[in-house]
């Protein structure tokens, strides 16, 4: 069988996971910019509209706006200061999300050369769990996966077994 090669095994697991439990039938809310991962989910079939790059947490429009049957975000609410904000307008009833995991051997991303690119949480699970139950939302399935990085010392060992990458299938609450 033919096996799709990703640019990075993160794109591989998410699009497993969203195949898991989106069809291509059903339209999806990107969260973000367009981006290399929203360009591979419209060439597997997905019917995709992206967010324009406006502030996620003032600026809910796009959100509120868009009718579609699933919102996904991916490696978003980590740079967002109040995620349960956008969360809570989300209209979908279906929300697959994914966050890069707080690594206690690691301070969390911070980029020197781009304001925007920072991350203001690195969760734990468990935290991210409660932030979308006290949003309305209700987990029926999660996956974890590592991150390992091809250089010598410590920190790339403990990547190499320590999971980095959280994923979550969400429905809203009734």
């Amino acid at each position: 069988m033919y096996e799709k090669t990703y640019p990075s095994k993160r794109f591989k697991h998410t699009l497993e996971f969203l195949q898991k439990h989106v069809n291509t039938k059903e339209s999806i809310l990107d969260l973000g910019v367009k981006n290399p991962l929203s360009k591979i989910m419209t060439e597997q079939g997905y019917k995709v509209t992206n967010t324009k790059g406006e502030d996620l947490d003032i600026d809910f429009s796009s959100v509120t706006a868009t009718q579609t049957d699933v919102v996904t975000a991916f490696e978003i609410f980590e740079h967002l200061l109040a995620p349960l904000n956008v969360l809570k307008e989300i209209k979908s009833d279906k929300l697959v999300t994914s966050i890069p995991l707080n690594l206690w051997f690691a301070p969390a991303y911070r980029s020197k050369t781009d304001k925007w690119d920072r991350h203001y949480h690195e969760f734990e699970d468990w935290q991210f769990d409660w932030l979308l139950e006290k949003a309305g939302w209700e987990i029926k399935d999660t996956a974890k996966w590592t991150n390992p990085i091809k250089k010598i010392g410590l920190r790339p060992i403990l990547r190499s077994f320590t999971p980095r990458y959280y994923i979550v299938y969400a429905e809203r609450k009734k």
